[in-house]
């Protein structure tokens, strides 16, 4: 299939942006269905305000302080624990997983 690049206009702020033919690519490859709608600073602005992953940035960390499961250590673990799920200290953890690599 051959794209060629395409101006189209941001519903947020009215300018033309251009569409261009390896985005129009990547939608097909990727089986997106709409064009978009904003232009990148527009795009960018809307992702910030909802606080969504921007791309080339890395993501804030979160870190929560809780309980080891199995030892009772207070830890920190790189995630928001899940209700009724064990959560591991560190050591705990690599000691499981050389227990599940020996199993």
């Amino acid at each position: 299939m051959d794209f060629q690049d395409k101006v189209l206009k941001c519903i947020d702020c009215g300018s033309d942006f251009i569409f261009t033919a390896g985005e129009q690519l990547f939608f097909h490859d990727k089986q997106f269905k709409n064009e978009p709608k904003r232009c990148k600073a527009c795009k960018a602005k809307r992702i910030a305000v909802l606080g969504a992953a921007v791309p080339g940035q890395a993501p804030a960390k979160t870190e929560t302080r809780t309980t080891c499961s199995q030892c009772g250590k207070e830890t920190t673990v790189p995630f928001k624990p899940t209700q009724g799920r064990p959560v591991f200290c560190r050591e705990c953890f690599q000691q499981k997983r050389q227990q599940a690599a020996i199993a």
